[in-house]
């Protein structure tokens, strides 16, 4: 995986001006930029949604198989909302000024089956900071049948991208679950971003994370309550991660796969022409606004300009900050690039997978 370093120098006006607008926001409304109580609300919420028929499940109680898949279904979708409205905040140290609290609901993505250490480095470190740069950012770099990057070889199968692209999508977190994070950890110390010796540990630690993992998820409901085939087991499994997976997957690829998102390059020095800050609003968009039931599911990640520019705030302030960071986009003639309403997202997005399946 190559690297980059942006031009801190070039138009430096916007991210200054914004900043300090921002920072007067939460002193004048004498608000944290934390979470609040509508962030503990959603916390218990969540973690119920996914708790709660975990525990029927394999309490013995529930015996008709299809009222049981619909559990796991369920589950998958509780998982998605611990995704998005939980882990994503506390592992950018914005859910709690507290960093052990950070760390505490950090942790939830090991107890779905991911790694919180390596979603760090390859999230917070590589997608946040070269966003839509191709072979940089791990996001536009997937597994060869997704072409999600301009400047991503062309194959024949592309073509129909669009597809069966949400097939893949689908697969997301059992690839976690599974075989990914190994793999990127070694893509990682092969590149540099960890050290031979934080390696050793952290794939100790990710393997014994697994194994506690399928302790609960396999070993207690197929062993020890029973009364399930494995072919069963693996079938409520697959779907509880397909729905995950395809919810998380849809809401990320929305907001950077879009036909208005661009895709810088770094010239051969090794620099994007570029700051960092205007480099996020030329790569990423905004999704439904206005639609408050949504975002509050999605853990304000249809505000996803916001997010880029404030990682370390806590989403449950994105929709009040996104007037300050439009405004001040539009004073500096940068692009706030959003659209009405999900379902539109969806259709610009289906439009941009077929053009990168074509020459």
């Amino acid at each position: 995986m190559k690297t980059a370093k942006f031009d801190k120098n070039h138009s430096k006006e916007f991210i200054t001006e914004l900043r300090r607008s921002v920072d007067e926001y939460f002193k004048k409304n004498n608000k944290t930029r934390f979470g609040n109580t509508n962030m503990v609300f959603k916390s218990i919420f969540m973690l119920s949604l996914y708790y709660i028929p975990y525990g029927m499940a394999v309490s013995g109680v529930v015996t008709n198989n299809w009222i049981y898949w619909l559990l796991w279904v369920c589950m998958g979708v509780g998982m998605a909302g611990i995704g998005l409205s939980i882990m994503h905040d506390a592992n950018h140290g914005s859910y709690s000024k507290n960093k052990v609290v950070n760390r505490l609901f950090g942790i939830t993505l090991n107890l779905m089956g991911g790694s919180a250490k390596n979603w760090r480095i390859q999230h917070n470190r590589l997608h946040h900071t070269f966003t839509n740069v191709h072979e940089m950012d791990p996001d536009v770099s997937p597994m060869g049948l997704l072409r999600f990057s301009p400047d991503a070889p062309l194959k024949k199968i592309h073509k129909l991208q669009h597809i069966y692209a949400w097939f893949f999508y689908g697969l997301m977190t059992f690839s976690w679950a599974t075989n990914k994070e190994f793999k990127q950890l070694n893509d990682f110390k092969k590149d540099g971003f960890i050290s031979k010796k934080e390696y050793t540990p952290l794939i100790l630690e990710m393997v014994a994370w697994k194994i506690i993992y399928y302790a609960y998820m396999f070993v207690i409901p197929y062993f020890v309550v029973g009364g399930i085939s494995f072919g069963f087991w693996l079938l409520c499994f697959f779907s509880l991660h397909f729905v995950a997976g395809f919810i998380l997957a849809t809401i990320f690829q929305t907001a950077h796969i879009m036909p208005e998102c661009d895709y810088p390059l770094a010239n051969e020095e090794g620099t994007i022409e570029n700051n960092w800050a205007i480099h996020q609003l030329q790569t990423t968009s905004n999704y439904a606004p206005t639609s408050r039931l949504f975002s509050w599911f999605v853990g304000g990640l249809n505000f996803q300009v916001e997010h880029h520019l404030f990682p370390n705030i806590c989403h449950v302030h994105y929709k009040n900050i996104s007037h300050i960071v439009k405004e001040k986009a539009e004073k500096h003639g940068l692009p706030y690039y959003s659209q009405k309403s999900y379902i539109q997202a969806i259709i610009e997005h289906t439009k941009m997978l077929k053009s990168l399946g074509q020459a």
